[in-house]
């Protein structure tokens, strides 16, 4: 039968379930750090990825903390990682460790009292040169010693894991200690290049167009199911999971592609003219509202509050 653990912290812990002699007083927070991040991928490269290290160092790592703690953490087989029941006892101790520092670093950070040192933003690729970049130059006048790392993806960050200071995104967080603020909407048409757009003027059906369209991973976006809906899967000659690439293409003239309206402008393209026919499906464009994310921790620190504060008098005001 499995045995029931003591609420008590990850030394304890450890040694009611091996009472030996343990050597466990330097245990750190880099030890926790590195088991959480192997609970949490399904091989030693993704752990290592996310440590931002080589993999033979995540396996020289976690083969010294199992020699200390005298027990097997993780079976590596051809399948990858597999936690052992060690593991899953120890995963739920060490995201309160996890959380703990969160709550530690953000109330130190809130001492600070001058407009100083790094911020990362983490945004969608579009959206850091739409939205953001033009701002910059102004911020960084206002306060010379502020640091901005731009992190442009497609992927989401976790906010509560400290990955970025500051987000931009499309879905709104439902779980989190976080601030959330909407900045605007963001509607999307379909558009292309000028000479293009002035060929297929007017476009009579979805499928008389060469497409542009979303990558599998994107195939949950509300643009992606508008496409679906509409357009036949032939039409689509070339497919990006990258927004920004789907602009290239679109900028190059390789196809009519659902993008963004600020962003149809930005890069210089047409938005597409439909007959009368297809002017019920385009009264359907998908519609996005855009987030400012942060963590509660966070929001009034100085150096993260004049970049919060700037977006929504310069992003939000249009």
């Amino acid at each position: 039968m499995r045995r029931r653990l003591p609420e008590t912290n990850i030394h304890s812990i450890i040694a009611f379930m091996h009472p030996t002699d343990l050597v466990l007083d330097d245990l750190s927070w880099d030890d926790v750090r590195l088991f959480l991040a192997l609970g949490r991928s399904s091989t030693v490269g993704e752990a290592a990825g996310t440590l931002r290290v080589d993999a033979s160092t995540v396996s020289r790592r976690l083969a010294a903390l199992e020699a200390r703690l005298a027990t097997r953490l993780f079976d590596r087989g051809r399948s990858g990682l597999a936690a052992t029941e060690a593991a899953l006892e120890l995963l739920p101790i060490a995201e309160q460790i996890e959380e703990g520092i969160a709550r530690f670093a953000g109330a130190a950070e809130g001492f600070e009292r001058e407009v100083a040192g790094r911020v990362r933003i983490s945004c969608p690729p579009d959206a850091a040169e739409v939205l953001l970049a033009p701002l910059l130059p102004e911020l960084l006048r206002r306060h010379p010693a502020l640091q901005i790392d731009v992190e442009a993806g497609e992927g989401v960050v976790d906010l509560t894991r400290r990955e970025a200071d500051l987000a931009l995104r499309t879905a709104r967080p439902k779980h989190g200690d976080l601030i959330v603020t909407r900045l605007l909407s963001v509607r999307w048409r379909a558009a292309t290049a000028p000479a293009l757009a002035r060929r297929l003027d007017p476009l009579r059906a979805w499928g008389d167009a060469p497409w542009i369209g979303p990558g599998d991973r994107l195939a949950g976006i509300a643009a992606a199911r508008w496409q679906s809906k509409h357009v036949p899967d032939s039409a689509t000659s070339i497919r990006a999971d990258s927004l920004r690439t789907q602009i290239a293409l679109a900028v190059a003239g390789a196809g009519v592609a659902l993008l963004p309206e600020r962003s149809i402008e930005y890069y210089g393209l047409e938005p597409v003219k439909v007959d009368r026919r297809l002017r019920a499906a385009a009264a359907e464009w998908p519609e996005d509202e855009l987030h400012l994310v942060t963590h509660r921790a966070l929001r009034h620190v100085p150096r993260v509050r004049v970049v919060w504060e700037l977006l929504l008098e310069k992003v939000g005001r249009r």
